[in-house]
């Protein structure tokens, strides 16, 4: 049954498997852009309530909050780069069309299979790229990876360190020197504390709603 409804479906020639390829990676940088704007346009909400957490001295609230910006950005540099990453792989693509023309089949490209194995450790490609990567094996413009597991690295405890030195500069750029320059022992002892409950109530559940809004679009 397989094999009749593969005579009877008639298969894209070369050109035509690439052009679309090429449409849906630019599809998939247009996503990129839609998500990147998301989350700038959430990060001036959290600019506003670090500024706001800052006045009233909670600390503890203007740091939870600058974490998750440092978060974010790190987030927006990866989609800017899987976005440069997929501009590339479509212009290989525009290049294959060519000698497909010329040749009548598809041709391997090594530039192609190792940008595509790159993207599959993103976390926000890797499920499209595998899509993209059994598509591409099967035509035959890349041999089959033996893929490293999703970089989940990106946010682990690793690198904790390196991203309160960030949320210091984060919190000066947008609060001053009013919490950024805390002395370190209190700077800590403020972040073990949970964020002061204002007496009109409401604010924690508020601030809360902004890192949750903020980590779901960057995810």
């Amino acid at each position: 049954m397989e094999k009749l409804r593969n005579m009877l479906i008639p298969k894209p020639n070369p050109q035509q498997l690439l052009r679309d390829w090429q449409r849906r990676l630019r599809q998939e940088c247009r996503n990129i852009e839609r998500q990147i704007r998301d989350i700038q346009r959430e990060e001036k909400n959290v600019q506003k309530a670090i500024k706001e957490a800052a006045k009233r001295n909670d600390t503890a609230s203007a740091r939870a909050l600058a974490i998750e910006i440092v978060r974010s950005r790190r987030t927006v540099n990866r989609l800017y780069e899987n976005k440069a990453q997929l501009n590339s792989i479509s212009m290989h693509l525009g290049e294959s069309i060519a000698v497909a023309r010329t040749v009548g089949h598809l041709s391997k490209s090594a530039e192609v299979m190792k940008t595509v194995n790159d993207l599959m450790k993103a976390p926000e490609m890797a499920v499209k790229m595998q899509e993209f990567s059994k598509e591409m094996i099967k035509a035959g413009v890349i041999e089959e990876m033996v893929n490293d597991a999703v970089d989940s690295a990106l946010d682990s405890d690793d690198i904790e360190d390196e991203i309160e030195e960030e949320v210091d500069k984060v919190l000066t750029a947008i609060a001053g020197e009013t919490v950024a320059q805390l002395p370190e022992a209190s700077r800590k002892e403020r972040l073990k504390q949970p964020a002061h409950v204002e007496e009109e109530g409401g604010d924690d559940e508020d601030l809360e709603e902004l890192r949750v809004r903020l980590a779901k679009v960057r995810s």
